[in-house]
């Protein structure tokens, strides 16, 4: 692919439907049933699931319906997630236009690339995009809850926590930029183990223990390690939205994986910036 390109769906038809009329449909109807939560401020991150819609999409609509008063607002999502195909060290954006869903394409914000570039961990591969769903299965929500944006496609690699802050921070951007981290939780354990670790990996997102939170416990754990970092240093309060299994959507109890949702959110009073 070049930069011209667009990067095209990889699971539409697998991890949610393709037809646009019936995705639209699907994801509005999650997110009606999803509660819009009392929220201490402005929604400044996300942290979201990105399994089967059948499985995680209840989930994560309960995170995208917590910018159901600050969706006008958002120009720019900068969208971190895990690689899961492809191994690579770094932070892999791709070199592409665009990137599609069957809603349509969102345009690579340009600027946001230029401002990372130069960071020794942020690569320029494609590769890594081709096939992942990470962030693919978000940008459905992402079409449906927002006007209009540009995107900033983060897939995390072999990568310091440290060093996904750090393309945050550059990324940061006041109230037009929104962060969303794609991320499941524990994965193939028994329902009321799972409960247990995914209880304690929460426990830890909400108390900023970033370094509390590995690859067990969290697929995303470098993605949403950096944005706690991130977040802790400026501020930033977090807010429980969901913590569900895969036992709780779809049925299975025997072998099944954790999904959690939390807006971290910028108060009204806050100074902006680093502290």
């Amino acid at each position: 692919m070049g930069p011209h390109a667009v990067r095209a769906p990889a699971v539409a038809g697998f991890f949610y439907p393709d037809d646009p009329a019936l995705l639209r449909a699907v994801v509005e109807d999650f997110l009606i049933e999803a509660a819009p939560p009392p929220l201490p401020g402005r929604p400044k991150a996300l942290i979201a699931p990105h399994a089967g819609y059948i499985h995680s999409g209840p989930v994560a609509a309960r995170a995208y319906r917590a910018l159901a008063d600050t969706a006008p607002d958002v120009r720019r999502v900068v969208l971190v997630g895990p690689a899961h195909f492809v191994a690579f060290h770094g932070i892999a954006v791709p070199r592409v236009a665009a990137m599609a869903s069957p809603l349509g394409e969102i345009a690579i914000d340009q600027a946001g690339l230029a401002a990372i570039r130069d960071l020794p961990q942020v690569v320029e591969s494609d590769g890594p995009h081709l096939e992942e769903h990470a962030l693919e299965v978000h940008l459905p929500f992402l079409q449906t809850v927002l006007e209009r944006f540009t995107v900033v496609p983060l897939l995390v690699g072999e990568a310091r926590p440290a060093a996904v802050a750090e393309v945050l921070g550059r990324l940061w951007n006041g109230p037009r930029t929104l962060i969303v981290v794609s991320s499941d939780l524990s994965h193939y354990h028994p329902y009321d183990e799972a409960r247990h670790r995914d209880r304690r990996t929460a426990a830890a997102i909400e108390a900023f223990a970033d370094e509390a939170i590995g690859p067990e416990d969290a697929c995303g754990c470098v993605a949403i390690a950096g944005l706690l970092i991130e977040a802790r240093a400026r501020g930033l309060h977090i807010v429980r939205l969901d913590l569900r299994t895969s036992g709780d959507t779809s049925g299975e109890r025997h072998r099944v994986v954790g999904y959690g949702a939390w807006a971290l959110c910028e108060r009204p009073d806050a100074p902006s910036g680093r502290r």
